[in-house]
């Protein structure tokens, strides 16, 4: 069966407001990206469902569901709205559609989740929101619909469901709501230091959640080294029924928000070797606030899964695309670069594996094992 592609229109437009990061296009660039190269045969694309109230209090409460449909009909908060649930604040600011918007994203990973309940491979560029709390919105992010999506697959009888997550911050909201679950296993690789500042090397979440954080300057070798050395033995070691794959665009070089060095091929590598570790996988987008970078990384892993590989110079008709794109610049002062524009394929970022990185994943392993190994240990208590 050929991945399906999930998308929506609501996209198109819709902004958090000119002075925030996410004043850029995103998921529509990559809508029409991957039209222009003719990488959706018919059937492959599906609209995304708006989530009903209802299903998203599967996670959420619905105090909180409720102040959120009310804050954007009235497009204002009242003080419980901004102090109780942090609607109306610079990182959630109001904006029209601050409800549909990401009802839509949830959703599109609960309508994934259902496409995959017999096997396969969907792309959900505008899921990723992982910061969100049950009762309140955070980091930019008002629904946690990975989360929703995790709840989603485990309502389909599965009882090992992996979740991992390159995206450049950490995956908090997940951690806070599933953590400490024994049919979960959550991996976060995210910058040391970096907002929201959890997700420390000894964090299990209460349970099995594995923390990466990563030094500046993560470049593509050393992503190698934590897929191969750290990602894959623990999915080996899992043998999940399905895996969610959180593919934020964030991490990479020319991101203002992060101070990583990745390019679009790693999470290329990361998705496709994901794909071959599971019957199920779900791809989400995530974070990325560069306009080229965001809309050619999510667009080169939706190639990837469909066996496409563009390593010359894009069609006319994409590099029409891309031309236009603007942002409000912050963070380090890149110059639009003409690739950005003409290709598709970023040049590979490259570079020794530091010794910090190598050590930090000998502790995750050796506790991995040490876990395992008191798992499988018989029970004093049934001798």
């Amino acid at each position: 069966m050929r991945p399906v592609f999930i998308g929506s229109e609501i996209y198109r437009g819709s902004s958090y407001g000119g002075a925030h990061p996410l004043h850029i296009p995103r998921v529509s660039t990559v809508m029409d990206l991957v039209r222009a190269l003719g990488w959706l045969a018919p059937g492959q694309y599906r609209n995304s469902p708006r989530a009903k109230p209802a299903a998203l209090t599967g996670f959420h409460t619905s105090d909180y569901i409720a102040a959120l449909q009310r804050a954007e009909a009235a497009q204002a908060v009242d003080a419980v709205a901004f102090d109780r649930h942090a609607l109306g604040t610079t990182a959630n600011p109001v904006f029209p559609e601050m409800f549909r918007r990401p009802a839509t994203g949830a959703g599109g990973v609960m309508l994934a989740a259902e496409l995959v309940a017999e096997g396969g491979v969907v792309h959900v560029p505008g899921g990723g929101t992982h910061h969100a709390m049950a009762d309140r919105a955070n980091g930019f992010c008002y629904l946690n619909d990975p989360v929703l999506c995790l709840l989603a697959l485990r309502r389909l009888g599965l009882s090992r469901i992996a979740y991992v997550d390159i995206d450049a911050h950490h995956a908090d909201g997940v951690q806070a709501a599933l953590g400490a679950d024994d049919d979960m296993l959550l991996i976060s690789v995210h910058e040391q230091n970096r907002w929201p500042y959890t997700g420390a090397l000894d964090d299990t979440g209460g349970g099995r959640a594995v923390n990466l954080p990563v030094p500046r300057g993560f470049n593509d070798t050393e992503m190698t080294y934590v897929l191969h050395r750290l990602i894959q033995p623990l999915l080996e070691q899992f043998d999940p029924q399905a895996v969610v794959l959180q593919s934020g665009s964030d991490a990479i070089l020319e991101d203002p928000l992060s101070r990583l060095a990745l390019s679009n091929n790693a999470h290329a590598q990361v998705a496709l070797a994901l794909r071959d570790m599971s019957p199920r996988l779900i791809v989400l987008g995530g974070g990325g606030y560069n306009p080229w970078s965001v809309a050619r990384c999510w667009t080169r892993v939706w190639g990837a899964l469909n066996g496409h590989d563009l390593t010359g110079s894009l069609p006319e008709q994409a590099q029409a695309l891309l031309r236009p794109l603007t942002w409000n610049r912050r963070g380090p002062a890149w110059q639009v670069q003409p690739h950005w524009t003409t290709t598709l394929n970023d040049p590979a970022r490259d570079g020794p594996v530091g010794a910090d990185l190598k050590h930090r994943v000998d502790v995750l392993r050796n506790r991995a094992r040490l876990a395992r190994a008191a798992h499988l240990a018989p029970d004093p208590a049934r001798a």
